[in-house]
Parts: C-alpha cells; sequence; structure tokens
C-alpha cells in the first residue's frame, strides 16, 4: 500500500480501509482517478460550505469505481450500483450505522448522474462527486477549481493510462449492460470524450 490514507482525507479505519480496497483490487490509473476526484470533491465541498459527512464522501469518492474492477463487477447490474455495494460492505465492516452505509452507497451511485440530478443539500455527498468525477474524467467543469488545487491534485496522483482503460471499461460496460447510464454515456459519445 502507497500510505494508510492519501493526504487531504480523513484519516480514520474507514477511509483506510476503503484505500486499500481500492489499490488491492484496482489498477493504478483508477486509484489515482479516484484520489483525484475524491480530492477534488473534498476541496469543492469546502468552498461551498456544503452540509457534508467527511468520511461519507471520502469512502464513496475511493470506491466509486470499483464496480469497474474484475473483482467486483456484476454482470447484472451498473457498475455504480456494484461500487455502491463495495461501499456498504466496507462500512459495515467499520461498523458504520445502516443510514450511514446507505448515504455511502447512494453517493457511489450518484457519481454518475448529471451533477444537476442530484439535489445538493439532500445528496451533497453524491452530487460532490458527480461533479468531480465529471470533471476528471471530462474535464467538464474544471473551472470550479482553482488552477492551483488541479495542478496540485494531478502532480500527487498523475493520469497515467487514465485515458484508454477508462474508456475501455465503459465500452465494455456498455456492450455488457446495455439499459446502463454508461450505454447511454458511451451512445452520445462519452467514450470519445474521455479519450
Amino acid at each position: 500500500m502507497t500510505s494508510p490514507v492519501p493526504g487531504g482525507l480523513p484519516r480514520t479505519a474507514a477511509v483506510a480501509a476503503a484505500f486499500e480496497v481500492l489499490e488491492r483490487f484496482s489498477p493504478a490509473a483508477l486509484v489515482h482517478h479516484a484520489v483525484r476526484s475524491t480530492l477534488l470533491a473534498a476541496d469543492l465541498r469546502r468552498r461551498l460550505a456544503l452540509p457534508v459527512d467527511d468520511e461519507v464522501l471520502a469512502v464513496a469518492g475511493l470506491l466509486h469505481d470499483t464496480g469497474l474492477t474484475t473483482a467486483f463487477d456484476v454482470h447484472t447490474e451498473p457498475f455504480e450500483v456494484a461500487g455502491g455495494h463495495v461501499a456498504w460492505v466496507v462500512t459495515a465492516g467499520a461498523g458504520w450505522a445502516p443510514e450511514r452505509r446507505e448515504r455511502t452507497a447512494r453517493a457511489v451511485v450518484d457519481h454518475m448522474l448529471d451533477d444537476d440530478d442530484v439535489p445538493r443539500q439532500e445528496r451533497p455527498e453524491g452530487y460532490l462527486l458527480a461533479r468531480s468525477t465529471g470533471a476528471d474524467v471530462t474535464g467538464r467543469g474544471l473551472e470550479h477549481w482553482p488552477a492551483p488545487v488541479l495542478a496540485g491534485v494531478e502532480a500527487g496522483w498523475p493520469r497515467l493510462d487514465f485515458r484508454d482503460l477508462f474508456s475501455a471499461c465503459l465500452r465494455d460496460q456498455a456492450a455488457r449492460k446495455p439499459a446502463s447510464v454508461a450505454a447511454a454515456y458511451v451512445a452520445s459519445g462519452g467514450a470519445d470524450r474521455v479519450r
């Protein structure tokens, strides 16, 4: 493991467990994407002053794409739902109350929605992840972050082969799960925008 918890995230047992699961089962480019997205979400949360559970945000952010991995892909469900299951299990293992587990799993599912479709005050973790993952994947909305924040996140967690890997993952999900959000995203040219 690179470190128990990436700098800038809550140093708790649940966040450390989420990061360990992420590192063990994900390729490096997905690890870096998850950390970049989580750090961007945490930065935006501070500036928007949303009512966020920072630990929920960190766990959901770190695990949001685990449903794309061989270990956790579920052939009958969209990858974001599978990732939500992983988040639920990790937080159950950490002893979280059921409502907090559900909130974390919901934030993972929300990350695939357009941020305008996630109620900002009711589901702030999901809203922040939808915004930060969208920015990291396609560059949409990068103007919401100061240039030094973006440069620091990118320097600490470089993109590696993320474009090719993620584009291939989306196409695979779309082919196997034609009713998924990923399939709609690919059909609209999203996999090409990632590249």
